[in-house]
């Protein structure tokens, strides 16, 4: 129970984040439940960054879901693009569980820690190229859609730190694009989850697959309730600074399981 509470403030930082930067919060997530199961000795040692990629995705469909009703209330989803997105996004997503549920750890571990910093990098470099000319037919959506599915299953994340400047360098206002993303993490978590679980049951047969379901509540708790004063904080705010913070925070925990 001690251990469940001290993932509330997790949530709540997550939620914060999510609602800025349009992120589902498995940035936060993960490097958080993978310590914890460390220091638990909750899990076998190989299956600790399954589990803690799994239950992200669980959590990043609660956060997901907060951020997604903040912003619709703000009225900066672009749902023609949601839609565009979805079909692609649910099966890279679930592409990408299978394929993280036959990797060793250590690689998983590794390849999240590496793209925390290359996210870092990006967040700290600020603007990015943009589109020019006429806008991306259905086929270019899909197969966006399918590469940020994978990826983001692959790493227990909600897609919004590719799905952000994809939208940007689509001209896309920042804003806006901030809110759509927040709905494309929703079709990411529910396939990502799903495939945590149905494919991780092999390994943990007698839990939830790859799911931890009081860290997935627990977790969500403080991000339902902070989700909301980020996506007001989003269109109010210059994130300038923010987004460095950020960035800052990113690279002390992207360093430390690259190192580890």
């Amino acid at each position: 129970m001690d251990a469940m509470l001290m993932l509330v403030p997790a949530g709540l930082l997550a939620g914060l984040v999510a609602g800025l930067f349009g992120v589902g919060g498995g940035l936060i997530y993960v490097p958080v439940l993978y310590g914890l199961y460390t220091l638990g000795g909750t899990w076998p040692a190989e299956l600790r960054m399954h589990v803690a990629l799994g239950t992200s995705l669980g959590a990043v469909l609660i956060t997901s879901l907060a951020s997604l009703r903040a912003h619709r209330r703000q009225g900066t989803i672009e749902w023609p693009v949601v839609r565009h997105l979805g079909l692609g996004l649910a099966f890279g997503a679930l592409l990408g569980a299978w394929v993280a549920s036959r990797l060793d750890a250590a690689w998983l571990r590794r390849g999240f820690g590496g793209f925390e910093c290359l996210v870092a990098l990006q967040l700290l470099q600020g603007g990015g190229l943009r589109l020019r000319g006429a806008w991306p037919g259905p086929r270019f959506w899909a197969l966006a859609g399918t590469g940020i599915g994978t990826v983001s299953a692959l790493l227990g994340i909600g897609g919004g730190t590719l799905t952000v400047p994809l939208l940007a360098w689509a001209r896309v206002p920042m804003e806006r694009a901030v809110g759509t993303s927040a709905a494309c993490g929703v079709p990411i978590a529910v396939a990502g989850a799903a495939g945590y679980l149905f494919w991780g049951r092999a390994a943990l047969p007698q839990q939830a697959g790859f799911l931890d379901p009081l860290a997935m509540l627990a977790l969500g708790a403080g991000a339902i309730f902070m989700a909301p004063w980020g996506a007001r904080l989003a269109v109010r705010l210059p994130r300038a600074r923010l987004r460095r913070l950020f960035a800052v925070f990113l690279l002390i925990v992207g360093g430390r399981l690259l190192l580890e």
